[in-house]
């Protein structure tokens, strides 16, 4: 997309025409005027001098935005001082900065306000005057000098001065205003201009007609007319919609508060590392693989690797999150986040428009830029509805004169008619509420990409959400220590430790890091081997000095291992009938196992010459904030699907887990895309991944929401990206968009009503019923604070809690979390006889995880017994009862 800044524009039919214009252009796909910011954003491949020529022949004025180094365009060349007409695009919002190059000025910097304010400081001075003069004496017999005493003529005269001094101040509404009528285009200056020049015209009218009739000595005709001057209204219409636009102006700088900070941030210069000596450069010398280096308290200029050094950086800018983030050699930085604490060396990766900050600067203006499907209804009518204003006004008039027969009568209605109209509410309703919340957004690092994102995102009633990296973490850990009866978790960490150490694969590397967390030694491997896809080997010195083999792995290379080591083992003659220790341990380590695989973990087993050492699970762990993000979804009513690539058990574990309503598990990368073409025949679709393989999925959604930490694929086939990769920011997403939309329809309505109301008020239609007549100053009035209330609404936006409060769903998972920790976690084994079956140790199983203490019950008949963890009191009596209950014998309770 192309983007234009526009001038002279002052109200929704301006914006509407320049649509008008360049949408007719051939080659132009589309077209979005934004009234707010002043710009427009053009797809298509059409020149740049063929759009700003169609600009032009509506009526205002047009030029390209500032575009990357290098780029250079038409538009740009005509500027350029070496050009004899550089002169009169002077004043168009750009200025020289390097030879060749022209660069545009910040576009949110408000200079309109300033202009406003001096215009209304002179008029209101006059006025005060004309006030005085008008009302005072004529009305109040306020005391004036003496030539004015007795002497209306000169007192029509001096405000016949005072109210042309106002109008020549505030020229510039008859300029744009009588220019848009020639152009076939009347906009809200037409309406000012018109209703300023009509109260003017017949008070000049009036005072010539006085002068006739005291030339005449007709004193009746001098009193008639000098009770006819309308020059005040006049002066207080320009003034007071002078006073609505600084008002506005103000009001509009604020929406654009968020992307000025964001701007702001921006750093100037960037200390490289030239020739092994540091040199500080403008931030436009960087180029990628320059090495660069950032003190403590210093901002980082471009986005970058860490090559040297560590450090806590502060990424509130981008993100939001106040809580700084570690960095070490490897990791990426980004453009205007704070280096808090150590010294760091970096290569830079990005740099001027491809930096993080400067795309999330580009976002929120593009979001700004593009127009939300609810905007085109007011986009009909602010192109119609100054002529139809016009209409009504003559009509107006029409009328009255024919009823009345009364001109100053008439004239006032028709002048009330013109300036109590507003098509600057409707143009702005859409567009501040739109930018104010998008700016939000970014502000908690939720980045809507254009205003149909933020409108459409509120609107769907169906989330999906990918498993890995979105609600869980992607990176697998320990969850759980099975050591065997004996051996402590520590022992068992230390065996598996000393083998995983030479891994190099993910799940070695989670158990490695739980190793260097819980202080484990490593104990010295030799003659280390890989079986891909099914374990590790290697020998270790036993305390004989002898060596010992140490194994693990999963479940089928294990138990074919322990096989060979039981037949070993078992001598030859051995009583078989009951299970010997070894096969007891293997029985106890395959239905920990089987449990642990049922809660969707990865199981793997460790031995050591012909001892069982145990189970340790490893899993990818949820991500802290999912459980409450899914619950607050679902109580917004949205359903919430899980889609995971992983096999049926394991997914249903971790969607039980996680609360979701639905699970679509084995699903491939080319099938995702399939299963939310599915899910949008029943509602509009939200798509939350972070892969390459998400992309399709995110395209085909109506709105895919990629996770900020993913790839940069899912990030540009998604409508909105996360830069917290929290899950909870999908709720913020969703609120924050609610929220807009419910603020434009607000200002939608307000913006209608107001003119539904006011229009027939002005044109005097409950006069005969109930005498409400309304003067042309107080419809000036009206028109003036109608934009003003409009913006002001729209920066409400500011102060909404995109999180909300804390919910009760949240806080009761927060609850059950922190009883689960006061608790402590108990065991006992329990050997039982008459099991003989599956079923019999499903039945043993079922009857104890009925006790309320009882958190998670492991039987097997295999090895005759039942392993029961508990919190609280849990008495040997009760458990023996219930099994026996059940028609089993409790032969003993261990622990």
């Amino acid at each position: 997309m192309k983007q234009y800044d526009i001038t002279g524009m002052s109200c929704a039919a301006c914006s509407a025409r320049v649509e008008k214009a360049v949408n007719k252009i051939e080659g132009v796909t589309s077209c979005s005027v934004n009234l707010l910011t002043n710009s427009m954003g053009v797809e298509g491949d059409v020149p740049e001098d063929v759009i700003i020529q169609a600009v032009e022949a509506a009526g205002y004025g047009a030029s390209p935005k500032a575009k990357k180094r290098g780029q250079i365009s038409a538009y740009e060349a005509a500027t350029s001082e070496s050009n004899p007409d550089f002169k009169k695009h002077k004043n168009n919002g750009y200025k020289k900065s390097q030879p060749g190059q022209v660069t545009q000025q910040n576009p949110l910097t408000d200079k309109e306000t300033p202009l406003l304010r001096k215009r209304l400081i002179w008029s209101l001075a006059i006025l005060i005057i004309l006030m005085y003069f008008s009302m005072g004496h004529m009305m109040w017999g306020w005391p004036v000098p003496s030539f004015f005493e007795g002497n209306p003529m000169a007192n029509g005269l001096l405000q016949l001065v005072l109210s042309a001094l106002i109008m020549v101040i505030n020229q510039k509404f008859f300029i744009s205003g009588f220019k848009g009528l020639l152009h076939k285009a009347p906009n809200m200056d037409t309406l000012v201009a018109m209703g300023a020049t009509a109260a003017f015209g017949y008070s000049t009218y009036a005072l010539l007609a006085m002068t006739k009739g005291y030339v005449n000595g007709d004193m009746d005709i001098v009193h008639k007319f000098m009770h006819e001057f309308y020059f005040e209204s006049a002066g207080m219409i320009l003034t007071l919609i002078t006073l609505g636009k600084m008002l506005e102006a103000r009001s509009k700088g604020k929406t654009t508060d968020a992307l000025k900070s964001l701007m702001a941030l921006a750093p100037q210069t960037a200390t490289l590392l030239r020739d092994g000596e540091e040199v500080v450069v403008g931030i436009d010398e960087v180029q990628i693989g320059d090495i660069f280096v950032v003190r403590p308290g210093e901002n980082i200029p471009v986005d970058g690797i860490v090559l040297e050094g560590t450090s806590a950086v502060n990424e509130a800018a981008l993100t939001g999150e106040s809580i700084p983030v570690d960095k070490e050699p490897g990791c990426k930085v980004s453009a205007a986040t704070m280096n808090q604490s150590g010294f760091i060396k970096c290569q830079a990766s990005r740099v001027g428009e491809d930096t993080t900050l400067s795309q999330i600067i580009q976002m929120v203006s593009d979001a700004a830029a593009t127009k939300a499907p609810i905007a085109k209804m007011a986009d009909k009518v602010s192109g119609v509805f100054v002529p139809v204003v016009i209409g009504i006004a003559v009509v107006t008039f029409v009328v009255w004169m024919l009823t009345r027969g009364e001109l100053g009568f008439a004239i006032a209605r028709a002048i009330s008619v013109l300036v109590i109209s507003c098509p600057c509410a409707l143009g702005l309703a859409t567009p501040v509420a739109i930018m104010v919340g998008s700016g939000m957004g970014a502000k908690h690092g939720i980045l809507f990409k254009n205003a149909v994102s933020l409108e459409e995102t509120g609107r769907s009633t169906i989330v999906a959400l990918d498993k890995t990296g979105t609600i869980t973490s992607g990176k697998p850990v320990v969850t759980d220590l099975y050591p065997m009866p004996g051996l402590s978790k520590e022992e068992l960490m230390a065996y598996a430790y000393a083998l995983e150490c030479k891994s190099e694969h993910p799940l070695a590397h989670a158990i490695v890091e739980k190793a260097k967390e819980m202080g484990i030694a490593q104990i010295d491997v030799t003659e280390f081997t890989v079986l891909p896809g099914n374990g590790l080997e290697g020998y270790i010195s036993n305390n004989q000095g002898e060596k010992e083999p140490i194994y693990g792995g999963n479940r089928k290379y294990f138990q074919k291992r322990w096989e060979e080591i039981l037949a070993y083992a078992i001598p030859e003659g051995a009583d078989k009938t009951e299970p010997s220790p070894w096969q007891k341990d293997w029985g106890r380590m395959e239905a920990e196992a089987n449990h642990l695989a049922d809660q969707g973990k990865t199981p793997l087993f460790f031995g050591k010459g012909t001892t069982a050492l145990g189970v340790i699970a490893v899993a990818d762990e949820m991500k802290e904030d999912s459980k409450a993000a899914i619950a607050q979804l679902k109580a917004m009513g949205i359903h919430v699907v899980m889609l995971t690539g992983d096999n049926e058990i394991t997914a249903n574990a971790i969607g039980a887990e996680a609360g979701v309503d639905e699970v679509i598990a084995g699903v491939l990368p080319e099938g995702k895309e399939e299963v939310i073409r599915r899910l949008k025949e029943s509602g509009k679709v939200i798509m939350v991944g972070d892969g390459i393989n998400d992309a399709p999925a995110l395209t085909r959604a109506d709105i895919g929401i990629a996770i900020g930490a993913g790839t940069d694929v899912a990030i540009d086939a998604a409508e909105v990206v996360l830069m917290k990769s929290q899950l909870t920011d999908v709720v913020g997403a969703i609120r924050l968009s609610k929220a807009t939309l419910r603020n434009i329809k607000q200002n939608l309505f307000w913006a209608f009503f107001y003119n539904v109301i006011g229009i027939p008020l002005a044109a005097g239609i409950w006069i005969p019923i109930f005498g409400w007549e309304l003067n042309p100053m107080f419809g000036a009035l009206a028109m003036s604070l109608s934009s003003f209330c409009v913006v002001t609404n729209a920066l409400r936006l500011n102060l909404f809690p995109i999180y909300g409060k804390k919910s009760k769903i949240e806080e009761t998972i927060n609850k059950s979390e922190e009883r689960k920790e006061e608790n402590i976690i108990m065991e006992k084994i329990m050997n039982i006889e008459g099991m003989m079956c599956p079923h019999c140790s499903g039945r043993v199983q079922k009857v104890l995880e009925e006790l309320p203490q009882v958190t998670k019950v492991v039987a097997s008949h295999e090895t005759k017994n039942a392993i029961v963890t508990y919190e609280g009191e849990l008495s040997n009596e009760v458990l023996t009862q219930v099994v026996t209950e059940a028609g089993y014998q409790v032969v003993s309770i261990e622990g």
